[in-house]
């Protein structure tokens, strides 16, 4: 899940370097943690969140085969 969304959100800004991805495992849960620079941060937020729901809608269909429950936390 982590290198997905790394991909997905290097792919969407401006300053790839700056992209940090923590992933947080608990046991029945797995928190992702996504940090980009500032001014990178409305690219991967989209107009009124779409982009991260986007992001959010894919990371979960990808959770579904390995019966985990995902958040995806833009920081």
């Amino acid at each position: 899940m982590k290198t997905l969304v790394e991909v997905i959100a290097k792919s969407l800004v401006d300053n790839p370097d700056s992209v940090q991805v923590n992933e947080v495992a608990g046991e029945q849960s797995i928190i992702i943690e996504l940090k980009v620079a500032p001014e990178d941060m409305g690219k991967v937020i989209g107009k009124q969140g779409r982009i991260a729901k986007a992001i959010r809608t894919v990371v979960k269909a990808a959770a579904v085969k390995d019966n985990k429950r995902v958040v995806v936390e833009i920081i």
